[in-house]
């Protein structure tokens, strides 16, 4: 009789390019949960997103880098095990829900709209924090033009509103040490 080898970490689905076409357009679930701390909110999904179904999965995106670095995570959690995060008090929606490859293809309608859905999805779940990964969606669907990166003055339905870097590899202005250490600044305010 053989026995099987112990299972090695999943080997991640790497999407070709006919599946990011299709993904053009496609939504993914929201990651939540009763009793979140915090719930991170990210400009709308990648291609690579729409495609696997999961959160910052394009690889070299900073996110899941940064959320363990910053101790919100025992570890470097994999785009696939996003399904673990509520079990830490943690979340994942969108600011717009549809998938495209760059965010400069939405529209203010749809930043003003996602904005409004983002208020209605905080005021249901009552995160503790609500932490928006991208000055410039933050600006745009809550009509914030002076906004900055850090904790915001104005609180959302009872939620702690917090700006933070877009952990996107294409956002030169951050390091991952930069990103991590704002993503530590909200850790350690929401305990």
């Amino acid at each position: 009789m053989h026995s099987k080898p112990p299972a090695g970490p999943a080997v991640p689905f790497r999407p070709n390019a006919e599946q990011l076409a299709l993904a053009h357009g496609t939504t993914i679930a929201d990651v939540v949960g009763p009793g979140l701390h915090v719930l991170f909110c990210g400009i709308n999904p990648g291609l690579w997103s729409g495609a696997t179904g999961h959160h910052f999965a394009r690889p070299g995106n900073r996110f899941w880098p940064a959320l363990h670095r910053s101790g919100f995570t025992p570890r470097q959690f994999r785009p696939d095990e996003q399904d673990q995060l509520p079990a830490l008090g943690l979340g994942i929606t969108n600011v717009v829900a549809r998938a495209s490859a760059r965010a400069d293809e939405l529209t203010a309608d749809e930043y003003r709209t996602g904005g409004q859905e983002l208020a209605e999805r905080v005021a249901r779940l009552r995160p503790r924090a609500l932490a928006v990964l991208g000055i410039g969606a933050y600006r745009s669907a809550f009509a914030r033009p002076r906004a900055t990166v850090g904790r915001q003055p104005e609180d959302l339905n009872g939620t702690q509103v917090w700006v933070l870097p877009n952990p996107s590899g294409l956002n030169a202005h951050y390091t991952l040490d930069g990103i991590a250490a704002e993503f530590r600044k909200l850790r350690l305010a929401v305990g």
